[in-house]
């Protein structure tokens, strides 16, 4: 399951970063909302942690685009959280 959603986080944030103005965005932003609760009620706040490490330098890698101001999205799942 991690793996699966791995690579719809990476889907995700990177469409995001690429096509800023599409319409989609906020569709796009609720769906990773979504996945961060999945992960947090999954294995907490490690599990945020460790998923955007590997999600952050997959991306920058990839398309030289950093995702971390999507780490916001996830603000209010826990209170250690708040970006």
């Amino acid at each position: 399951m991690d793996f699966m959603l791995e690579e719809e986080l990476i889907d995700l944030m990177t469409f995001c970063l690429q096509n800023p103005k599409s319409s989609e965005i906020p569709e796009k932003h609720k769906r990773i909302t979504e996945i961060g609760h999945e992960l947090y009620a999954d294995g907490g706040l490690d599990a945020l942690e460790n998923f955007f490490f590997v999600l952050k330098n997959r991306i920058v890698e990839e398309i030289e685009k950093d995702p971390s101001p999507m780490r916001s999205l996830w603000n209010g799942l826990t209170d250690e959280w708040q970006y």
